[in-house]
């Protein structure tokens, strides 16, 4: 698939931090203390029963270390962790709904979510959490493919859905030109700062950071219009820029 490649250092990204955006990651939840993250933070979790607290803390490390990629590309964003993971990523299609529900009905105006299902019965109930977050003014970035699978909710066409591809630079957006109001987003992995006490293996590679620099990339967007609702916005802006 072709692509267009975009540079954080140039137009429509350039000299922009994110700032007033406001970003959900919903993941393991952040822990505010990581020399890395640097940013006002709040939260909850969502337990598999549906309760929800405050208690966002994360005990794992990914979803920290997927907010400092973020805000390495965006440090002038709000940050709001939605905890749904607990000593291990693993939780159910319908916690993840609720997430990003939750989130978009909290201010959110990008839904961060590393990680899906590929299991396609679960395809209307996440659809119609996208839907939701979308009526609210949010924007759902999530690994579209990953190791052969296909991942929901990231491959559903009102998403934006990432692909890691390691051809591009940490500092490179692509965006796929066959299809500008329905676009798949390119970017590499990979997290050059160490996380104390987390294995690089764990938290350092793969999608999860893939997809994270591209919220990192639309948050710049959303800093210069705030009035962008959808992918299709995103994708005006970003031929009008390129």
């Amino acid at each position: 698939m072709s692509s267009a490649r975009f540079s954080l250092d140039a137009p429509p990204f350039a000299s922009l931090t994110g700032a007033g955006v406001r970003v959900a990651v919903i993941d393991s939840g952040v822990f505010p203390g990581n020399p890395h993250i640097g940013a006002s933070v709040s939260g909850v979790r969502i337990h598999i029963g549906g309760e929800i607290d405050g208690d966002f803390v994360d005990r794992i490390g990914h979803g920290t270390a997927v907010a400092a990629a973020i805000l390495e590309k965006a440090p002038g964003i709000e940050l709001l962790a939605v905890r749904v993971f607990d000593r291990t990523l693993a939780t159910s299609a319908n916690v993840l709904a609720e997430g990003i529900k939750w989130a978009a009905a909290n201010g959110a105006r990008l839904v961060n979510l590393s990680l899906g299902t590929s299991n396609p019965s679960r395809a209307a109930m996440l659809g119609a959490a996208v839907d939701d977050a979308m009526e609210a003014g949010a924007i759902v970035v999530a690994a579209r493919e990953s190791d052969g699978m296909t991942w929901l909710p990231g491959s559903l066409p009102t998403v934006a859905g990432v692909r890691l591809d390691s051809s591009f630079e940490r500092n490179q957006l692509g965006v796929s030109v066959g299809d500008w109001m329905q676009p798949v987003f390119f970017a590499a992995s990979g997290y050059p700062r160490p996380i104390p006490g987390v294995p690089a293996e764990r938290n350092l590679s793969g999608i999860s950071f893939a997809v994270a620099n591209v919220t990192g990339f639309l948050s710049r967007l959303l800093e210069a219009d705030d009035t962008v609702r959808d992918v299709s916005g995103i994708a005006r802006m970003l031929r009008a820029g390129k």
